[in-house]
């Protein structure tokens, strides 16, 4: 992934002054030296200069962590800590922070080796709501120096994903296309996020394309889709023109990032794209966001910037899907049904027209698009990548700004099961527990569009972390609840 940040952790030890200094130094040497044991040691950095105590030190521990090139923080209760200094520490970094404290290591030393940090946390909560300080605090935030290393672990993903949003700039291409009003979000909570946009028209864009027309590097771009597609190569005079438009969008992005150091992007990419350009950009899309420049469809702003979210968080390519159809009853009776421990209600097919990159399909071909063939002529529709996706774990989740302006988002688990799907585009049969349910209380309920972002892997924990983190009410995040947890809108009599 070549577009999200690298990040590096400042770990800052605090000690309250009537605690001896030393439980804290001790302590952040054993945590240290648990965390390089198991994890990359490029993950974080020791501040040495002090252990904070006062309000100097908290400034020179600053001072020491951004000059080290941190863009993220721990602050370690090796004690009690004195709250106003360490939450000062979160106030005044530039990132995002994360509070864990030190267990009492034996009952053998619990008189000058008592360090209280689990009293010290509450103190520190309270101080940081006080402050109106978001900072991340795992579920169980105090632990020997292992359980610490392996709770500042699972921030790096989580802080990877909140450093991304404030450098990252969205550009857009064209309105939302007709009948598509679910995609069409208010942008200001981007601006509240921390995130810049850029909306151009799609003159804009063609103008550009064909400025590129002749481009020297369109053959080399065209033998390296050759190489990847191999025999799903099923179009190969349109090649060209997609190397062109690649081309097109990543000069685009270079020119116009500004100070921004990420680039999410979003096209209106039918009905007129096809005609004027003369081919469907689904593959380019898929390519680009393989790479980690996520690329959404049908100018959904806030689907390419989950989708940012969700290649920060997994270190992986990512995709957008309509939640598109139910599974039919018959495929269900023959390849689920006792196969699988899901009802019927638990799956349906997640499905777009080829956006979804090559290394998360099973087998692909690059043709034309059969939806927009049935309207348009057959040769303006190539350049779609379709196949069946890779079974195995996955993250169902969108962040979105809803038509009353509140920022709101969900988070499911569960898998893409190995059932060919006997269907087009780039598709998938998705299981998802209590999927039913799910669909009714939150996505319709909650006012979500049909494009759901698919991270691969279960990686819920970290993206629910990072949504409380940027400032979305737990109460408007939605999961799938199970059976026994009924949703707030559920009838108890139906």
């Amino acid at each position: 992934m070549n577009n999200i940040p690298k990040v590096k952790i400042g770990i800052v030890a605090v000690s309250r002054d009537c605690f001896p200094e030393s439980l804290s130094v001790n302590r952040r040497k054993a945590l240290v030296d648990a965390y390089k044991a198991k994890y990359d040691a490029e993950d974080i950095y020791e501040c040495p200069v002090c252990i904070v105590e006062s309000e100097i030190h908290m400034v020179q521990a600053l001072e020491d962590v951004k000059a080290a090139g941190c863009n993220a923080l721990v602050v370690y209760l090796g004690n009690f800590g004195p709250e106003i200094s360490e939450t000062l520490l979160a106030k005044h970094f530039d990132g995002p922070s994360m509070f864990v404290a030190a267990a009492e290591e034996s009952q053998n030393d619990l008189s000058d080796g008592r360090g209280d940090a689990y009293c010290g946390m509450l103190n520190a909560s309270y101080n940081l709501k006080l402050r109106n300080i978001h900072a991340y605090i795992p579920e169980y935030p105090v632990g020997t120096a292992e359980e610490c290393a392996d709770m500042i672990h699972d921030f790096v993903p989580i802080a990877r994903a909140v450093v991304g949003l404030k450098d990252l700039k969205i550009i857009s291409f064209g309105p939302r296309p007709l009948n598509f009003l679910a995609c069409n979000a208010p942008i200001k909570q981007l601006y509240n996020l921390g995130v810049e946009i850029e909306e151009n028209s799609e003159l804009d864009l063609f103008e550009a394309f064909n400025k590129h027309a002749g481009d020297p590097r369109i053959p080399d771009v065209v033998k390296d889709m050759e190489n990847e597609l191999g025999a799903g190569n099923k179009k190969p005079e349109v090649l060209a023109k997609l190397a062109q438009y690649e081309l097109t969008l990543l000069d685009w992005a270079e020119a116009h990032k500004g100070y921004r150091k990420y680039v999410a992007m979003t096209s209106k990419c039918w009905p007129a794209f096809q005609t004027q350009f003369g081919f469907v950009p689904c593959y380019v899309n898929s390519r680009l966001t393989g790479r980690g420049i996520t690329v959404s469809c049908e100018v959904d702003i806030y689907g390419t910037l989950s989708e940012f979210i969700g290649t920060c968080v997994s270190n992986d390519a990512v995709t957008l899907l309509d939640i598109n159809n139910s599974v039919p009853a018959d495929m269900y009776e023959e390849s689920i049904k006792g196969k699988f421990d899901y009802t019927h209600k638990d799956t349906f097919m997640g499905f777009h027209c080829g956006n979804t990159c090559t290394s998360k399909l099973v087998s692909y071909n690059m043709k034309y698009q059969k939806i927009m063939a049935r309207s348009l002529p057959v040769e303006v529709t190539n350049g779609t990548l379709e196949g069946d996706i890779v079974p195995g774990d996955i993250t169902f989740y969108r962040l979105q700004s809803t038509a009353d302006n509140i920022l709101r988002a969900y988070v499911a688990q569960g898998e893409v099961l190995p059932v060919a799907t006997k269907s087009f585009g780039g598709i998938g049969v998705f299981a998802i527990k209590d999927m039913g349910r799910f669909y009714r209380h939150v996505l319709i309920e909650g006012g979500f569009p049909h494009h759901g972002a698919v991270a691969f892997g279960h990686h819920g924990k970290a993206l629910y972390e990072v949504f409380k983190l940027i400032g979305v009410c737990p109460d408007e995040i939605g999961y799938n609840h199970p059976a026994s947890v009924p949703y707030r809108t559920e009838n108890p009599f139906a």
